[in-house]
């Protein structure tokens, strides 16, 4: 069966994440360790660190990933912005191997009006770069995109192709079910594209790479290329498409991470947890 969780807040001190989980009846989390709208990410004391343990013990919550600065664009074409990019997700990696996180999802960049070819190589370059700079345990996870204004790793070709420039057993990948939808690599979630997308991702980079799922209906049609989350069961994927994911077996053993508005507009809810909660009892009985 799949872990339920969701992006939470950190807001106070990282180790407040596990409560704000709890309320919502979370199984994993996903938080940021910095704030996502700045280059600059302070690394927490040793004491934050030590209480940030002591409460995922106290939870028996997990697996924690921590998501990156929205700023970062490894494929730049601009020098300046790819070594600013380095450096936000070298310090966010970094707070993920301190408190012990499984990884840091990341936006893989944009080509801009460049060369794909180019930016690719870029991208593989400065993920070498990072985790050159924070050794360690803490994995690298790139994120599927929407494909809109020239986004990197909307295919999984495209992201195998990064893949296997890095060569680097610390890379996996995060799907996110909105932006394959959107970019129509998932244009009808029906259980036959399904395995034929997992095929894809392990033809591409094998499937066991895939660490996370992050769980989000879309407010914009197939194809698109629009990244637009919505609320489960309210948007163009709805409750049939996930449905027919959590009836897979190589998908509803991953974690997944909802990074939905909610119902009250406040972020992922207990709402939200509940209905992919229901879904996963529905699948479990088919």
């Amino acid at each position: 069966m799949a872990i339920i969780g969701a992006h939470v807040s950190a807001a106070g001190g990282l180790h407040n994440c596990f409560a704000n989980a709890e309320a919502i009846g979370a199984e994993c989390l996903q938080i940021f360790g910095a704030s996502p709208r700045q280059w600059t990410a302070n690394l927490p004391s040793a004491a934050a660190v030590k209480q940030f343990k002591a409460e995922e013990k106290r939870s028996g919550l997990g697996p924690v990933f921590l998501h990156a600065a929205y700023l970062v664009n490894l494929g730049s074409s601009l020098s300046e912005l790819r070594s600013k990019s380095v450096a936000s997700l070298a310090s966010h990696l970094k707070i993920v191997e301190l408190i012990g996180a499984r990884g840091l999802i990341f936006h893989i960049g944009s080509a801009g009006k460049g060369s794909r070819r180019e930016a690719i190589e870029l991208v593989a370059h400065g993920m070498k770069s990072v985790l050159d700079r924070v050794p360690g345990k803490a994995q690298l996870i790139m994120e599927n995109g929407a494909g809109g204004g020239g986004k990197l790793g909307a295919t999984p070709e495209e992201i195998g192709e990064i893949f296997r420039l890095v060569k680097n057993k610390r890379v996996k990948v995060c799907l996110d079910t909105q932006h394959a939808f959107a970019a129509g690599v998932l244009a009808s979630y029906s259980p036959e594209e399904i395995r034929a997308t997992v095929k894809r991702f392990d033809d591409a980079l094998g499937w066991e790479n895939v660490v996370a799922l992050h769980a989000n209906d879309s407010q914009s049609r197939s194809g698109s290329f629009h990244d637009r989350h919505e609320n489960i069961g309210e948007g163009y994927i709805g409750l049939g498409g996930f449905r027919n994911l959590a009836a897979d077996p190589d998908i509803n053993g991953r974690p997944w991470i909802l990074e939905v508005p909610g119902f009250a507009n406040d972020g992922p809810d207990a709402r939200n947890v509940a209905i992919l909660k229901k879904i996963f009892g529905q699948a479990a009985a088919v």
